[in-house]
């Protein structure tokens, strides 16, 4: 299965994992809208829609850079109608935007609670919502949150609530909309990593060097969506995968590739339910809680 001529909207995919997943679906022949904030290089993270247009030019896909805050509703139709208008349609919506903050309660401000709510769920809500009249007219339709499982378990709203919160408000877009739309054959699921990923927020804000040396690179990320996004809609919806399992079950056996600088045990990320972690041999130490 390919995703070439199929046509994903993409928040934030300006860096990262979101960049990772464009850049794979690149290389199949994909159409891209990149509807990210970032037009203007910053100082602390690399990429901008633009330079990631270009990346995914270069690896074989059409790429539309769109200056969008998801936040804003009039920004995200906009952003919408001139894919529709550039492509054709819209076959895939992944919701990649995130904000995070690991703080507890009391060194919340709440201008920084608004924020994560309003762009990981509301956000995610959102973009869907916009996406979802034209996946209704899509072949094989997917949404794709990157969000975790939801694992009710105390341990991971203790120590910062607010961003436990903003984050499982999109696996509940996931547990709901997948029930919601499931007539109309749009698929909706979850994509989590199994591990810390190598990202801008790993280096700036959960440890640096240290952790990211313990990460994975974003493109198992990348490969694990692109499984998911090749299956048939009507039979791949409601879950909540991990990207390690995914391609376990997929045939991958060699995960070496894709943390080839680690020394030792990865970093488990958070979230990830204990279970989880007893389905794989790799050895991991704990991220978070």
């Amino acid at each position: 299965m390919s995703l070439k001529n199929k046509t994903i909207f993409i928040s934030g995919g300006s860096r990262g994992i979101g960049l990772a997943i464009a850049l794979r679906a690149a290389r199949d022949g994909a159409n891209v809208t990149i509807a990210a904030k970032t037009a203007e290089p910053h100082p602390k993270l690399p990429g901008t829609i633009y330079t990631s247009a270009e990346e995914i030019e270069k690896a074989g896909g059409k790429a539309l850079p769109v200056i969008c805050d998801i936040r804003e509703e009039a920004q995200v139709a906009e952003a919408v109608a001139k894919t529709v208008e550039k492509f054709g349609g819209i076959d895939i919506c992944i919701n990649n935007a995130s904000a995070i903050q690991l703080t507890g309660t009391l060194e919340t401000d709440m201008k920084r609670y608004d924020l994560m709510h309003q762009i990981n769920t509301r956000g995610t809500f959102l973009v869907s919502k916009m996406c979802i009249p034209y996946l209704k007219l899509a072949q094989n339709p997917h949404i794709l949150n990157l969000a975790p499982p939801l694992d009710m378990e105390a341990k991971w709203f203790k120590n910062h609530v607010a961003y436990t919160m903003a984050k499982f408000g999109m696996s509940m877009c996931t547990l709901g909309m997948s029930a919601e739309f499931a007539k109309d054959g749009i698929a909706v699921n979850s994509l989590w990593p199994l591990t810390a990923i190598d990202t801008a927020a790993i280096r700036n804000l959960l440890g640096g060097e240290a952790v990211a040396s313990m990460s994975r690179s974003p493109e198992i990320m990348a490969d694990a969506a692109h499984a998911i996004l090749t299956r048939p809609s009507r039979e791949t919806t409601g879950n909540f995968f991990i990207d390690e399992l995914l391609l376990r079950e997929a045939g991958v056996s060699d995960f070496s590739k894709y943390a080839p600088g680690a020394k030792g045990p990865l970093a488990g990320d958070f979230f990830v339910p204990d279970a989880v972690f007893a389905q794989t041999d790799t050895k991991v130490v704990g991220l978070g809680g």
